[in-house]
């Protein structure tokens, strides 16, 4: 078994109090399976199927929850979930009903709750005032696919105080010294991009996976979970020989959009099957 240098915001059990997502990833650890994240669109087809939904995969294996916002020019996304989000848009969806949606997962479930944005909307409210709602509602942090270190000052400040995870993202591109600076900077976990490119359900996962992962473990984070392009339970069982999560989002938008909250229901448990470790 491959040790990992201990690091405060990303490190061990130890490491765990005050951060839901890495409590949630050690109690899935601590019963010998991969943790498992599961990503909706808020407001997708409306608020209330979106905390449904919520709620029916947490109840059927989903260890952590993401509940993206819906954004405009959605660059990471693929067709899938940006026409969700266009839709969620399009049936008034709006940035403070992000709230309703965490708080009515996390008053039905244990489920630690992440929501996934593009900065710009939190900017917008006021990273303070985003974070206090945030926290307010029971949720766990934010995962912020457009925003570095670097440039995260105001939000590692604030959500040190409100005891927020914050999740950065890593990919095949990042350089040494940015995996660095990013597993530093995160907390509860690192999430590592598996392939260049869009999010969509593939059919491969590729060698580019396992590369992320082991650079960033080397870099001293305890747990890096993989995203992008999963949408099978054998690529969950494929990727938890060396991960500590698997993400999928496009698979379950899909079932969500075709079958409604039982087929968000049934993939769920599907893919559950595949969480339980197996030797590297």
């Amino acid at each position: 078994m491959t040790t990992h240098p201990t690091n405060t915001s990303t490190g061990g059990p130890s490491a765990a109090g005050g951060s839901k997502a890495a409590a949630a990833i050690e109690k899935a650890r601590s019963e010998g399976r991969t943790a498992l994240i599961g990503y909706l669109p808020a407001g997708f087809p409306d608020v209330r199927t979106t905390i449904d939904a919520g709620i029916a995969m947490a109840r059927n294996g989903v260890d952590l929850i993401e509940i993206g916002i819906p954004y405009s020019d959605p660059v990471m996304d693929g067709h899938v979930i940006q026409e969700a989000t266009v839709e969620a848009l399009a049936n008034g969806f709006t940035v403070p009903r992000i709230f309703d949606v965490v708080e009515g997962i996390t008053r039905e479930t244990d489920a630690a709750v992440l929501v996934m944005t593009y900065w710009n909307p939190v900017m917008r409210m006021g990273v303070r005032a985003f974070s206090e709602r945030l926290a307010a509602a029971g949720g766990a942090g934010l995962i912020t696919p457009d925003l570095i270190p670097d440039e995260a000052s105001e939000w590692l400040a604030v959500s040190e105080e409100l005891g927020l995870d914050r999740v950065f993202l890593v990919a095949p591109s990042t350089s040494p010294q940015r995996m660095q600076n990013t597993v530093d900077a995160s907390k509860g976990f690192v999430y590592a991009v598996s392939v260049m490119g869009v999010t969509g359900a593939r059919t491969s996962v590729g060698a580019a996976a396992r590369a992320v992962v082991d650079a960033a473990h080397a870099a001293g984070a305890d747990r890096v979970c993989v995203g992008l392009g999963v949408s099978s339970s054998a690529q969950v069982r494929e990727i938890g020989v060396y991960a500590d999560g698997v993400i999928v989002g496009t698979a379950l938008v899909a079932a969500l959009r075709d079958g409604g909250v039982d087929a968000v229901a049934d993939l769920a448990r599907e893919l559950s099957t595949g969480t339980t470790k197996v030797p590297a």
